[in-house]
């Protein structure tokens, strides 16, 4: 086994909720679509800091960083791709979402590719066993 590949062995063994980690945060990414959208239909004008495009974009970016940690990770460590690829995709869905008016239809895609980062997060923990 190389150096490369035990430092990283040890690395994950310290990591082993990060799949766990993500989809919750997967999860709390859908409940904000979902009740901003219900918050802004009722509160029209209480609903303009959460739907600010700078909180989807840093929720894009945490999303991009934990799909880059854990899957790749994963990737590297049980050499298998679908997980990271479901993953890939889903955060690809993600960021077309951003270029959607704000609306059923962008809220719709954000949950969509969230719930596709998700099913990539839970390959990735099954596979590593």
């Amino acid at each position: 086994m190389t150096t490369q590949r035990l430092v990283l062995g040890s690395l994950i063994r310290g990591m082993p909720g990060i799949d766990r980690l993500a989809i919750g945060l997967s999860g709390l990414c859908a409940v904000h679509c979902v009740v901003t959208i219900l918050m802004v239909s009722a509160l029209a004008s209480a609903g303009s800091g959460i739907v600010s495009p700078h909180l989807h974009e840093i929720g894009l970016v945490l999303a991009i960083a934990f799909g880059a940690l854990g899957l790749g990770i994963g990737a590297w460590t049980h050499g298998r791709m679908l997980p990271a690829a479901t993953g890939a995709f889903g955060l690809g869905i993600m960021a077309g979402a951003l270029n959607l008016p704000h609306g059923g239809a962008e809220a719709a895609a954000t949950v969509l590719g969230v719930a596709i980062v998700a099913l990539g997060h839970d390959l990735n923990r099954r596979a590593r066993g």
